[in-house]
């Protein structure tokens, strides 16, 4: 078995356990801090909306992309004639095509100077230049559904673990594990400057579903843990839950790892190979949720989770029993650690009365001073039993004119 198999089930078996909700003051400052970077990034540098939530025009042309071919563009939609065109976005797709996105332009006396100004400097004809126009209120309604999405899968979320799990706390625990992941994902966004489009919408549904999967199965062992902790003193509720989390800290890891590497691929793919696209968006979305995902769910949610149950008059009415049991234990510990005193109860003494005497005394008996001293030989004396008469009842005279009982044969008998 390999070293990671090892700790996998010396985890699993409690040989080994890392404390993570004693420590949980420190994750929920990493996480503060980390919501505070987003925040601060969401209302300071804010979103990148695409044109699906903006409204404009996308025009898309095949050319040879190189160094150049961004500034080129720029210069040649400049000197296109059409006014307030600075803001304009151009990437490159590949190595072979080119999307410019604009404000939105007037069909019929802006667009066709746009897209001969794209077809002259990418080498082809007016119309090779694909172009789609896409109106302000489309992107309202999308943002709108998704809104409507949001909210209906939190409270779908909240209504399946409160069936499953039984146990409001778990619900509200996965609740703020689920905000968690979102606060992080869309400052992350707004960090790095992506733009924000319909599959980055679809990636964040996506990937609160893979943080509530990794949250129920944590929830899920440590509801195994503690389902008859209260006729127990052996742990405390915290306690359950933190071996129950070690328990499966190697499946969440694992699982993580082999989500995250084809996701990280994607990225990786959409960001620097193709360069634009629904590809780079949705992979961050994923990437970004994914690793957030499993940090919640042991870091935020089961610590937040313990936090709550310790609340609770039962959960404390345990920690007060199992403190008072490990305290009488450790003090009988330390009874047994010092020992008993010379002369206690378990000294052996002669039959004289006298106590045994001890290695020092007899090595000082045997042989004279100077001489050769044979090797003292301990000698336990068992002690003698002594015959102690037991009282007697005095006789009274009517007992005595009884007939006494015979032990003679019945043929000696007196009839």
């Amino acid at each position: 078995m390999s070293r990671f198999g090892d700790l996998g089930h010396h985890l699993y078996t409690g040989e080994v356990s890392y404390d993570f909700l004693g420590r949980r003051r420190r994750w929920y400052l990493v996480s503060a801090v980390l919501i505070l970077i987003s925040l601060a990034a969401l209302f300071g540098r804010g979103l990148t909306p695409g044109i699906e939530f903006t409204g404009g025009a996308d025009f898309r042309a095949s050319t040879q992309v190189n160094a150049q071919t961004v500034d080129d563009m720029r210069t040649a939609l400049a000197a296109s004639g059409v006014p307030e065109l600075q803001e304009a976005t151009v990437n490159t797709i590949g190595g072979n095509q080119i999307r410019v996105q604009t404000r939105t332009l007037d069909a019929v006396t802006e667009v066709p100077k746009v897209r001969a100004a794209i077809a002259k400097e990418a080498g082809v004809n007016s119309d090779q230049v694909a172009y789609s126009l896409i109106g302000a209120s489309w992107g309202s309604q999308i943002t709108e559904r998704a809104v409507i999405a949001l909210a209906v899968f939190l409270v779908l979320v909240s209504l399946v673990m409160w069936a499953y799990f039984r146990n409001g706390a778990m619900s509200a625990a996965a609740l703020v594990a689920l905000g968690h992941d979102l606060v992080l994902t869309v400052g992350i966004y707004a960090l790095v400057g992506f733009t924000v489009t319909p599959a980055t919408l679809i990636g964040v549904l996506t990937i609160l579903g893979y943080s509530l999967y990794d949250t129920v199965v944590v929830f899920d062992k440590v509801r195994e843990n503690v389902r008859d902790l209260k006729s127990s003193t052996a742990r405390t509720y915290t306690e359950a839950a933190n071996l129950g989390l070690n328990q499966v800290l190697v499946r969440s890891l694992n699982t993580t790892i082999i989500g995250v590497l084809p996701v990280a691929a994607l990225l990786f793919a959409g960001a620097f190979i193709l360069g634009e696209g629904p590809l780079k968006d949705l992979a961050l979305a994923l990437f970004v949720g994914m690793v957030s995902g499993a940090y919640s769910s042991i870091f935020i949610a089961t610590p937040l989770l313990a936090q709550l149950k310790e609340r609770d008059p039962e959960m404390k009415k345990l920690a007060a029993r199992v403190a008072t049991r490990r305290a009488k234990d450790q003090a009988r510990r330390r009874v047994s650690d010092d020992g008993e005193p010379a002369g206690g109860s378990h000294a052996l003494v002669l039959p004289d009365g006298s106590p045994e005497p001890s290695n020092e005394e007899l090595a000082a008996a045997a042989g004279p001073a100077g001489g050769a001293r044979s090797r003292p030989t301990r000698i336990t004396v068992a002690p003698q039993s002594v015959a102690v008469p037991l009282p007697t009842k005095p006789v009274s005279d009517t007992a005595a004119k009884r007939p006494q009982p015979q032990h003679k044969p019945r043929s000696q008998r007196k009839k």
